[in-house]
């Protein structure tokens, strides 16, 4: 799930979720949200935006790459 992807990738990085809504201008409650898979279809916008911060191509986040 993408939510799983982008805690590890976030993780590996060492960034706080804080750290990683602030860098990708989404909110903390809505990432956490998406980390925990109790939302699980984020826009295109929004996995454009964490695949930025995360510096990751957004298929990576996708799991198409």
């Amino acid at each position: 799930m993408i939510g799983a992807r982008i805690r590890t990738i976030r993780i590996k990085k060492n960034l706080s979720l804080l750290q990683l809504a602030e860098r990708s201008k989404v909110t903390k409650s809505y990432l956490s949200l998406i980390e925990r898979n109790i939302w699980t279809n984020p826009s295109m916008g929004f996995v454009e935006k964490v695949a930025a911060a995360l510096n990751v191509y957004p298929e990576v986040l996708l799991g198409w790459g």
